[in-house]
């Protein structure tokens, strides 16, 4: 049995920043990718998700921003959480994982986007541990997103095998003797981790 860290975007749900821009710019003719460069994308959304900007600050530069429409603080929560959809065999193949692995769950996220997916996916609640970037303030394009782990885990490298569908976070993995899984799709996934 391993321990599985396993990654939530594009894993678990996709992500479209897009519906979060097309909901808050402030009309139709206002530059979409500009709101993604700089808030989806950019530094500001590297900082919001390893911790050190706070949520209340993010959605109130997103609301002071001249690029967005005049919208409360609740409403742009809300735009920016729903941003995700279930992929296709995502609850049946966490399900079928955890009937051999542990499953902890390792996230580059922000605590909005976090408590939208632990309330809407019900089987992402109630994990081993979660390893969430706004806590740790480490991303997993960084070998010490894993060194965390094994420091506070106390486990050594052989035992964990990330689910990831980011190359860079596969390499820092690797850096630290983490084995890796790049996700495609679930079947493709289920039938790597047997092999490995």
């Amino acid at each position: 049995m391993s321990i599985i860290l396993l990654d939530i975007g594009n894993v678990i749900a996709s992500v479209d920043f897009l519906r979060f821009c097309r909901g808050v710019v402030l009309d139709a003719s206002s530059d979409l990718q500009a709101v993604s460069r700089k808030y989806c994308e950019g530094d500001l959304k590297l900082k919001f998700d390893q911790g050190i900007i706070a949520p209340l600050d993010y959605l109130c530069m997103i609301g002071r921003d001249s690029l967005t429409a005049s919208m409360s603080h609740g409403e742009i929560r809300e735009l920016w959480q729903n941003v995700f959809s279930l992929l296709e065999g995502a609850e049946e193949g966490v399900e079928t994982l955890s009937r051999e692995h542990q499953l902890w769950i390792m996230s580059d996220t922000d605590p909005l986007h976090f408590a939208f997916l632990l309330s809407h996916y019900s089987f992402l609640r109630e994990r081993e541990r979660y390893y969430l970037s706004y806590e740790h303030g480490f991303l997993k394009s960084s070998p010490e997103a894993f060194e965390h782990v094994l420091n506070d885990s106390g486990l050594p490298a052989h035992e964990f095998v990330l689910i990831d569908d980011k190359p860079e976070n596969c390499s820092s993995a690797a850096a630290v003797g983490i084995k890796s899984i790049r996700f495609e799709t679930w079947p493709e996934t289920i039938t790597a981790l047997a092999a490995l």
